[in-house]
């Protein structure tokens, strides 16, 4: 244990001398300090507005290691019709990745996430769209769209926004009705047919009383991937994904406003594009089995995913005198289905049904499955804040949540068709107060009990085999804010949270019974610094931290025994930094940068978890008789957090050339990085990756003050082939990201 205290000591002492030598260089009057918002002039930062603590806010009098994600860096983000794991690496500490295309996506903060790839896994990282949880992984994949911005709170959040967020939150917030007229439009055409449309219309219907807004995204991209089985040109990777909001805002009197909204999306496209043996062996280096525009599919049905969702939300607040109730009443619902030819290759069988010929690489059985879900899921939170100005501010509310969804699993071959049920069924109690010490010191507190309850039952083709589980706990945190100077801030924060007890039953199907995991506890503390500098010309912010959990909630995904199961291990442990940094060069060059350090730990003598079938394992092992063969497990004491890269950083730029008094010529561009990745719980030559880089840019004339714009834009401009993902259970296969997409796009906005 000594030397991870001694690394940690080092991450400390990096981080603080990052800070130090900032303030001493650069030394100069800092911005508003507590809570007030001072209006950005001409070559200064702008003013990030976060809402982690539920409230409107200055960034930097907020103690919570935070990132933001304004209009244009999102604008840019999805500009080739990436789907929501385009948001990987945009803020140092985040991951995402999916092997369901563009549905089911998987988060992780700080190395804490899950790799279970059923419908019906339970994540650490929460997101929220206008402050409602959408908590099942296809809900998850809601496109963004006609957004205020993006917040990625790192650490626990478990006081304000409830169960499941030990690793943070992905915080989505949609642009509100107004009553000033606007229009928006965008449209943008590249590679392989990709285009994305979007637009937004909104203003007053009665004066002062009655607004609205409503938007729309079209992204679609044509097949583009040869089929070298059949002979079939440009036969996959195609999709047609379409998402609508609208919006309603009533003001009956100065005090009350309520807020109604629907979401709407409907996707037609290809799930996620499997590659067999295109890993090593004995390396994991992309071999010469892999072509970016071409696979061996005998099965899949096209790898076609389809998915329609709704949501529908009504948001009532009143404004009493010293405290404003809130409501916010929601009900989703999320149905399709995602095929997949997840051997990713071919078979080929003689009469007698003995394999005559596999491809690419050596492929011992076939593999084609689909997975259809049917969801409905309804929050209920009410909550009373503080709205004075005094010292003492506070929060307490009531939140419940339900779910009830079906997962139906389907082999075309095997195994038969399969459905189980899940429901959910949650409540929590929560407070926050907050205290203005001194007038440079302000201390907070939050806590919050939550009540988990899951079932489980199988509801056709297979034997009943119900399952429950059921935890009650309370979360908690403390924080001190300190203003040190006009110039700086620090904070210290201990946060508790946990996630509740989970069930899996996928592999019911494959006639193994469900397996469940109970609930998961993190204590996390941090230490973060606060920094506007150079007359609000630089700011930066850091964090470091150190968080255990105990009995951290794992998935044993595939392996030869091609099995879903969960796993407590006996305890996780992790540690690290976070860096984010912007620099207003010039009134015209704006600069940002964000690092991060993340070292994670397995601590389990006694943890085994089955492996691959055809890679080279580097963790100790043994062999046992399985009911298809010989079963290999591996110890993984030690390993890393699968899907958790140590250094993870994200860096853009823009730089402007005036034209006139109300245009500009500019440019922006933006990059990530994702360091070495281990992909599974255990440890192999093969399922790894090397560090990944990936960045794009955006050329063009902005005219008439931002009235409109036309540039050409590039996304992945190196055109990298990066593994995003592996399965591991019957060969070498894994998926790579999008190929390098080059367009151009033209905006309006009024």
């Amino acid at each position: 244990m000594s030397h991870r205290i001694r690394a940690f000591r080092s991450v400390w002492v990096a981080s603080t001398a990052v800070a130090a030598a900032a303030i001493v260089g650069i030394a100069a009057p800092a911005a508003a300090q507590d809570g007030e918002v001072a209006e950005a002039s001409e070559g200064q930062l702008a003013t990030i507005i976060v809402t982690a603590n539920r409230r409107e806010e200055n960034l930097q009098d907020v103690p919570v290691s935070a990132d933001i994600l304004d209009q244009e860096r999102i604008g840019a983000i999805f500009s080739g019709s990436g789907d929501i794991t385009a948001l990987a690496g945009t803020a140092p500490g985040l991951n995402v990745e999916s092997s369901n295309g563009r549905v089911a996506p998987r988060f992780y903060i700080r190395g804490l996430g899950n790799t279970d790839f059923d419908l019906a896994a339970s994540q650490p990282v929460s997101v929220l769209l206008d402050n409602v949880v959408l908590e099942n992984v296809t809900l998850k994949s809601f496109p963004i769209f006609d957004v205020e911005r993006v917040e990625v709170l790192r650490g626990p959040q478990g006081t304000l926004f409830g169960r499941n967020t030990p690793a943070g939150i992905v915080k989505i917030d949609s642009i509100k009705p107004s009553h000033d007229t606007s229009v928006s439009a965008g449209l943008s055409y590249g590679s392989f047919d990709t285009v994305s449309l979007n637009g937004a219309f909104g203003g007053s219907i009665v004066e002062d009383v009655v607004a609205f807004r409503v938007s729309g995204q079209l992204q679609r991209r044509s097949d583009w991937i040869d089929n070298g089985f059949t002979g079939e040109d440009d036969a996959l990777g195609g999709f047609t994904d379409i998402a609508v909001r609208g919006q309603l805002l009533f003001n009956p009197s100065d005090r009350a406003s309520v807020l109604a909204a629907v979401n709407y999306r409907d996707l037609d496209g290809s799930s996620t594009i499997f590659r067999a043996n295109i890993l090593g062996p004995g390396n994991n280096d992309l071999n010469a089995n892999y072509d970016r525009d071409t696979v061996f599919y005998d099965a899949g049905g096209g790898n076609v995913a389809e998915y329609e969702q709704f949501g529908a939300t009504l948001t009532a607040a009143y404004e009493f005198d010293g405290a404003t109730l809130t409501s916010i009443t929601s009900h989703w619902t999320s149905k399709g289905s995602s095929r997949g030819d997840v051997d990713g290759g071919f078979v080929i069988r003689d009469a007698q049904g003995d394999i005559v010929r596999t491809g690419p690489g050596f492929i011992p059985f076939e593999s084609d499955t689909q997975d259809s879900l049917d969801l409905e899921q309804t929050t209920q939170e009410v909550r009373l804040a503080s709205n004075g100005s005094g010292p003492l501010s506070w929060q307490l509310g009531g939140f419940y949540f339900e779910s009830d969804f079906d997962v139906t699993t389907v082999g075309f071959s095997f195994p038969p068709p399969v459905t189980v049920n899940h429901t959910n069924e949650a409540w929590a109690l929560f407070g926050q107060l907050s205290y203005q010490l001194t007038d440079t010191l302000r201390a907070t507190g939050g806590i919050r009990y939550t009540d988990d309850q899951k079932d489980f039952f199988v509801r056709s083709g297979a034997a009943p085999q119900p399952r429950s589980v059921q935890d009650d706990q309370f979360d908690w945190d403390v924080s001190l804010f300190a203003d040190v100077s006009p110039d700086v801030s620090v904070y210290a924060k201990v946060a508790n949270s946990f996630r509740g007890p989970t069930i899996q039953g996928r592999d019911v199907a494959f006639f193994n019974p469900p397996s469940v995991a109970q609930s998961e506890n993190i204590t996390s503390y941090e230490l973060g610094y606060k920094t506007e500098l150079a007359d609000r010309r630089v700011r930066l912010n850091g964090a470091i931290y150190y968080y255990t959990v105990e009995d951290p909630q794992f998935t044993a995904v595939g392996g030869a025994g091609n099995l879903v199961q969960l796993i407590n291990a006996n305890k996780g442990e992790g540690y690290g930094f976070e860096f984010d940094g912007a620099f207003q060069v010039t009134p015209n060059l704006l600069l940002t940068l964000g690092v991060a350090y993340n070292s994670t730990e397995i601590q389990d003598s006694a943890l085994e978890v089955g492996t691959c079938a055809q890679c080279t394992v580097t963790d100790p092992t043994r062999t046992i008789a399985g009911p298809f063969g010989p079963i290999t497990f591996a110890a993984i004491d030690g390993n890393p957090f699968p899907n958790a890269p140590e250094w993870s950083a994200d860096f853009t730029a823009r730089y402007a050339i005036p034209v006139g008094s109300a245009g500009e010529f500019f440019a922006f561009t933006d990059w990530v990085f994702l360091g070495e990745t281990n992909f599974l719980l255990y440890e192999s030559r093969e399922f790894n990756a090397k560090s990944r880089i990936e960045g794009g840019l955006k050329v063009g004339y902005s005219g008439n003050n931002g009235q409109w714009e036309l540039a050409a834009f590039a996304r992945n401009i190196t055109n990298e082939d990066n593994v995003q993902g592996v399965i591991d259970f019957n060969n070498n296969t894994a998926f790579v990201n999008d190929p390098r997409i080059i367009g151009i796009m033209f905006g309006v906005k009024y």
